[in-house]
C-alpha cells in the first residue's frame, strides 16, 4: 500500500512501545513518509480523533473538498450536451465515476458490474464480485442508491442490462483524466487508482473504524489492527451504513447548515478567526473564543460543520454586492416566503446543495418588497456562524 495509517493506542493503558511497534512493522525500503498536515492533499490534521494518516512523499491525493469539486465537474459535464448519445455515454462515465467514489472500488471491479444484478435497491448495497467463494459487499447511502437506481431506470440503460457499465477502461481513464484537469488538478490526481486511495484517507480521517475502511476497500487485515479490534461482519456492515448516510447528509447542506475545511485560522489575544470553505465552494468566517478554539481541537485542513441560527441572516436586495460590514455573503434566488402574523420565514438557494433560510419581521419594509424569484443578498457577520465538531 502507498499509505502508512497508524493508529495511537484506543486505550489509555496502551502504552508508547505498543506505538512504536506498530511503527516498526512497516516493509523496508520504501519511501519516507511524511505527516499529511496543512499541504493541499490534506482533508484533516493529523492529530484528528487521535489518529494519524500519512502519505508518501510525492504521492498526494484529493482531499474531501477536492472530491466533491470534481463531483460537480462530472455532474454538470454529464449534463451539458444536447444529443441523447452523448449523454447517455457521460452518463455511464458519471456513475463509474460515483461508484469508484463512494466504494473505494477499483475500475476494473466497477466495470465488471451488472449493476440490475449486482446493486441491492433495498439495503443499499454494492457487491463486487472479484471472487465468485468471497464477493465483497459495500454500502453507500441510500440517496446514492436511489440515484444510481433512477439512472438505470432510463430506456436506454434498461435495453443493455448487464453490459451498462461495461467500457473501455482506457476511454474511462481519459475522461477521468480530464475532468481532473478542468478543475485545475493534475489529471494524475483524477485517475480512478488514485480516487480510491483518495476515498481511503478520506473515510479514515473522518474516523471510519480501520477495519471497516479495509473491508470496504478488499484489504486483508493487517496485525497492527486484529491486535485491537475484533468486529464481525455485521457489525463492520452497520458502522459503514451509519457512516455513509452521516456522509451524505452532510453533502445535501441543511439549510443554514455548512460542511466546511477550516482554510485558515488567525488567532488574537481573546478571540481567533478561522476562515473556511463549504463544500460546495462557498468562503466563511467565523470568530470564536481561544478557549472555544482549543476545545474543539481545531487545526487548518479539518473538516467541520457550521451553523447559523435563521433569526442572524439579514436580507437585501439589489443585484451589486451590499455596502455591509458582514463578513459572509451570498448571492441566491428567493424560493419560498412563509408569511406570519409576527415573522416570515424566507428560503434563499445560493447553490444546487445548499438553501438559507431567515427569519424577518413580517412587519417589515422589506418584506413588501420581496417576491419568490428575486435575487438577493444573504449577509450575516462572523459572530454569527456556530462551529460544531463530530
Amino acid at each position: 500500500m502507498s499509505m502508512l495509517i497508524c493508529l495511537k493506542a484506543w486505550a489509555k493503558n496502551k502504552s508508547i512501545t505498543t506505538l512504536k511497534r506498530l511503527r516498526a512493522m512497516k516493509s523496508p525500503g520504501k519511501t519516507q513518509t511524511k505527516k499529511v498536515q496543512e499541504s493541499k492533499a490534506s482533508g484533516s490534521d493529523g492529530n484528528d480523533h487521535g489518529r494519524i494518516v500519512s502519505l508518501a512523499t510525492g504521492d498526494e491525493c484529493l482531499d474531501t473538498t477536492q472530491l466533491n469539486q470534481l463531483e460537480q465537474s462530472f455532474r454538470e459535464w454529464a449534463e451539458d450536451s444536447r444529443r441523447s448519445d452523448v449523454r447517455l455515454s457521460r452518463q455511464r462515465i458519471l456513475l463509474i465515476f460515483l461508484l469508484i467514489r463512494y466504494t473505494g472500488a477499483k475500475l476494473s471491479e466497477v466495470l465488471a458490474l451488472n449493476p440490475f444484478e449486482d446493486i441491492d435497491w433495498i439495503r443499499h448495497t454494492v457487491v463486487f464480485r472479484g471472487s465468485a467463494l468471497d464477493p465483497r459487499e459495500v454500502q453507500i447511502s441510500q440517496a446514492l442508491s436511489s440515484e444510481i437506481r433512477d439512472t438505470l431506470g432510463n430506456p436506454p440503460f434498461q435495453q443493455e442490462s448487464g453490459t451498462a457499465l461495461n467500457l473501455d477502461p482506457g476511454f474511462v481513464r481519459r475522461k477521468f483524466y480530464e475532468r481532473a484537469q478542468a478543475c485545475g488538478f493534475h489529471k494524475q490526481l483524477g485517475g480512478p487508482e488514485t480516487i480510491r486511495k483518495a476515498r481511503a484517507v478520506e473515510l479514515m480521517r473522518s474516523n471510519m473504524p480501520l477495519p471497516a475502511v479495509q473491508m470496504i476497500l478488499g484489504h486483508s487485515t493487517p496485525s497492527l489492527t486484529s491486535a485491537y479490534v475484533s468486529f464481525s461482519k455485521e457489525e463492520i456492515q452497520l458502522v459503514a451504513k451509519r457512516f455513509m448516510e452521516k456522509e451524505s447528509l452532510r453533502k445535501t447542506s441543511a439549510r443554514n447548515s455548512f460542511y466546511a475545511k477550516i482554510q485558515s485560522i488567525t488567532r488574537g489575544d481573546i478571540q481567533t478567526r478561522v476562515d473556511l470553505t463549504t463544500i460546495d465552494g462557498h468562503p466563511l468566517t467565523t470568530v470564536i473564543t481561544n478557549d472555544s478554539l482549543e476545545r474543539l481541537g481545531l487545526r487548518q485542513g479539518r473538516l467541520i460543520t457550521a451553523e447559523v441560527k435563521a433569526p442572524w441572516v439579514i436580507l437585501q436586495g439589489g443585484e451589486n454586492d451590499p455596502a455591509s460590514s458582514a463578513e459572509n455573503r451570498f448571492k441566491g434566488i428567493l424560493t419560498k416566503i412563509t408569511r406570519g402574523k409576527i415573522n416570515t420565514e424566507c428560503v434563499v438557494r445560493i447553490s444546487d446543495a445548499t438553501e438559507i433560510c431567515a427569519i424577518i419581521s413580517s412587519a417589515g419594509d422589506l418584506l413588501l418588497q420581496l417576491h419568490e424569484g428575486d435575487g438577493v443578498w444573504v449577509l450575516f457577520n462572523c459572530f454569527s456562524v456556530v462551529l460544531h465538531v463530530d
